[in-house]
């Protein structure tokens, strides 16, 4: 069956939510964006109509407000917004505790208890499965091994078999996802660590909330594009909430600033 089959169907499965994804998502960036999101607009009405079905609530609302936007884009998010997946995995989309980038933050850190900068298979199914517990549903473990495999395959975007902070990310809706605007202005290893040892001006190893201030504002004023001054607050705020009591270790500002060098 093809993504464009799959779009017929009344629930459509993990695995078929997956090869959507994967399909539209042409050329892997991890959104749908441009030609990619007017495709599947275009093709979500048709396999609909072919199947003698109308398009739900949901599915108008969002044709309505991407179907002639130009400068459209959605994450993995929106898409499970408006598809009939099969409700437990559609949870891990819709779930309470991920609402902010400040959230996710701070469940990033309780989960990457290594400090490693990346979750692996073992520690996303501990995820995955709190997740369930907190909408308190219960399922069995060979289906949280496929779900934590689809996630795997989902937002490992170059294949390492772990995911890093930013593909995680993607559990986030897109206007919530600070870390897209990041993505533009994170440095090579040796400006980032030129930078930290700047900005932490008494030298104790890591970066307070008031250093960090003083970092952002400079990013923000050298990369306008990018970054809003008028976001500060919020980008401190998630930023932030990596720290330990307060104190923002190298490895961890790392995880947003500094590019990764093949």
């Amino acid at each position: 069956m093809t993504a464009e089959t799959h779009l017929q169907g009344v629930e459509i499965s993990a695995a078929q939510f997956f090869e959507i994804w994967h399909h539209y998502d042409s050329d892997g960036n991890g959104y749908m964006d441009g030609k990619e999101l007017q495709n599947f607009i275009q093709e979500l009405q048709q396999a609909r109509k072919k199947a003698g079905l109308d398009l739900t609530p949901e599915m108008k609302a969002f044709v309505d407000q991407y179907g002639k936007a130009t400068d459209g884009k959605i994450g993995i998010v929106e898409l499970a917004q408006i598809l009939p997946t099969e409700e437990n995995f559609l949870l891990f989309f819709r779930c309470q505790q991920l609402k902010s980038s400040e959230d996710f933050m701070q469940t990033w850190r309780k989960y990457d208890s290594d400090h490693s900068g990346f979750i692996d298979s073992e520690e996303l199914k501990s995820f995955l499965k709190d997740l369930l517990q907190k909408a308190n549903k219960q399922i069995e473990d060979s289906k949280l091994t496929e779900y934590t495999e689809i996630m795997l395959r989902m937002f490992d975007a170059n294949n390492d078999g772990k995911l890093e902070l930013t593909e995680l990310a993607r559990l986030l809706p897109v206007q919530e996802n600070f870390l897209i605007k990041f993505q533009g202005v994170k440095m090579c290893a040796k400006e980032f660590n030129k930078a930290f040892e700047m900005y932490d001006q008494d030298g104790n190893g890591y970066i307070d909330e008031n250093e960090l201030d003083a970092l952002l504002k400079d990013l923000c004023e050298k990369n306008k594009k990018e970054l809003d001054i008028n976001n500060l607050a919020t980008y401190k705020k998630s930023i932030m909430a990596l720290s330990d009591g307060g104190k923002l270790y190298r490895a961890e500002l790392a995880l947003i600033l500094c590019a990764e060098e093949n």
